[in-house]
């Protein structure tokens, strides 16, 4: 399946840290390649990867799962972890609740993460319908492109797949299920104008999560796809000091 022209992978050979971005659902590297590219700037170590599924067609993501999305950022993950001294993990979104999954499950193996407007639940009231929908119904309207700074294209599905979509609720409950396991410095990033992803959500994970060194960033000018929006430089600046103050 050909990918979409700006959706490809992304990748910058430097030295230690290793920083994975990890994208959103039904999204792209797109989303991350601008915050990839500063990071790079310092030196480091940097993987975008593309998960399966997004990039091509919305009907392609509905022949993924939530394991298959992990697998290919672990992949990224353990390809740093072989290269650098160090790895930190961020993630934008549902690609924020991949992070936490990956945390959990690395222990020390990560030196740190950055969350992004992440989701680990939806107070959509179609959620519970879910689990039947998916059967019958191939896809909702999407919810791309929530950006408030004009001329910005994160290059997502402009359709919800519902299996796919149901499948990331499966993520969402193995991520609540071991958030006591997240133990990492954690720096996360939220919103004021998000459209896509409750608060609750970040209210949830920074109360949940076993971290000591934990620290939240409040956007007021961005909407959910802060890494493009007007606040990308704060992000930008922010977690480059985080992984600063962490060290190599």
């Amino acid at each position: 399946m050909p990918i979409r022209p700006g959706a490809e992978p992304w990748s910058h050979d430097g030295d230690s840290p290793g920083i994975c971005l990890i994208h959103g659902f039904t999204g792209s590297p797109a989303s991350m390649v601008p915050w990839g590219r500063k990071l790079a700037e310092q030196g480091w170590t940097v993987r975008v990867p593309r998960l399966p599924g997004h990039g091509t067609r919305w009907q392609e993501m509905n022949l993924t799962r939530w394991e298959d999305w992990y697998s290919e950022a672990f992949r990224a993950v353990d390809e740093l972890r072989r290269r650098c001294s160090s790895v930190c993990v961020m993630g934008l979104s549902m690609g924020g609740a991949l992070t936490l999954r990956i945390a959990e499950n690395e222990g020390d193996t990560i030196t740190g993460i950055v969350l992004v407007n992440p989701a680990v639940h939806s107070e959509r009231a179609d959620r519970h319908a879910l689990p039947v929908l998916r059967l019958v119904v191939p896809s909702f309207p999407g919810i791309s492109n929530d950006i408030n700074k004009p001329g910005q294209d994160e290059i997502a599905y402009d359709k919800i797949p519902l299996k796919a979509a149901y499948s990331m609720t499966q993520l969402w409950g193995a991520v609540k299920t071991d958030i006591g396991r997240v133990r990492q410095p954690l720096l996360l990033f939220r919103s004021t104008d998000d459209h896509v992803v409750e608060p609750s959500n970040s209210r949830w994970i920074l109360d949940n999560v076993a971290s000591t060194d934990k620290h939240e960033i409040v956007l007021q000018r961005s909407a959910h796809v802060a890494t493009l929006d007007y606040d990308a430089g704060i992000i930008e600046q922010e977690s480059i000091a985080f992984v600063r103050r962490l060290g190599s």
